[in-house]
């Protein structure tokens, strides 16, 4: 029986040059992700330009504009699958608007949504939003990120809920096979 591990593909398919490196996303996960859990999922990321995020977003949710992050979960039990894809336009628009640094919301972006893959979701009641407002501001604060959704400081003011979106469709066309960088 193969050993359990934590298999993470990172694509690149937006040529932007300034993205996190894929030790910095490892890293990332690895803190989203149970120890359990780390030890035992398949994830794609793929980091795409805005026409890629609209048409997916479009497919799969029926709205017709780019969004920051899309999850789709494939299986939680006993493998997590999954893919998430991160809008870098959106993704640089939103931190520059926010005044925060693109690696704390690439990182917030990218803690989302596995938490979307593990089942969190904000959009079923005010008590699951906390919850899962909870869980990203300790996995942020143990990565050494402000806290995403604070009213004190310039640098987190913001949130994902407005443009984030998940899908559980297991048709979801993104490709586990590395893109080239």
């Amino acid at each position: 029986m193969p050993t359990p591990r934590l298999e993470l593909s990172v694509q690149y398919a937006c040529g932007a040059k300034d993205l996190p490196k894929r030790a910095e996303v490892r890293a990332w996960a690895r803190a989203a992700l149970p120890p359990d859990r780390a030890r035992n999922a398949e994830i794609a990321l793929r980091f795409v330009d805005e026409e890629e995020a609209r048409a997916l977003n479009r497919d799969y949710r029926g709205k017709d504009s780019a969004t920051n992050v899309l999850s789709f979960s494939y299986e939680t039990d006993p493998l997590l699958q999954g893919d998430l894809v991160v809008c870098v336009p959106v993704l640089k628009r939103e931190a520059a608007e926010h005044g925060m640094s693109l690696s704390a919301h690439c990182a917030h972006l990218i803690v989302h949504g596995l938490l979307h893959l593990q089942g969190y979701d904000h959009e079923t009641g005010e008590a699951d939003a906390t919850a899962m407002e909870a869980k990203e501001r300790e996995i942020m604060e143990s990565l050494g990120f402000p806290d995403p959704y604070s009213t004190d400081s310039t640098d987190s003011t913001y949130s994902t809920h407005s443009t984030h979106s998940t899908d559980s469709n297991p048709s979801a066309p993104v490709s586990r096979a590395p893109a080239p960088e």
